[in-house]
């Protein structure tokens, strides 16, 4: 696994292929019999499940604050305008139903 520093930016695809890694390695481990080395690989897998927990932490908290962020916005634009807002779910609303009349109807 590739040694990454505490500022780099992950998408969720590299987080979870890292876990993806630590799992595997784990799996490993479980099915080699133990030897000498068994304490420095468990110490290896303990640092690295640390640091992907971090991580989701991290991409959690990163979510949390976009989504918060995201809905504040949401909720300002239909405040300040409540009947566009009303005519523009209606007309979302409308469309969904129509296509999915459509598709029943086949």
């Amino acid at each position: 696994m590739k040694n990454r520093s505490a500022s780099a930016p992950q998408t969720p695809a590299d987080l979870l292929n890292d876990l993806r890694t630590l799992v595997i390695d784990a799996e490993k481990m479980m099915e080699a019999s133990v030897s000498e080395h068994t304490g420095d690989a468990m110490d290896a897998l303990r640092t690295r499940y640390a640091a992907a927990q971090e991580r989701v932490g991290e991409c959690y908290e990163s979510a949390k604050t976009n989504i918060t962020a995201g809905a504040k916005c949401t909720d300002v634009a239909i405040r300040a305008n409540p009947y566009q807002s009303i005519a523009i779910a209606a007309g979302v609303g409308l469309l969904v139903g129509l296509l999915v009349g459509r598709r029943s109807g086949q």
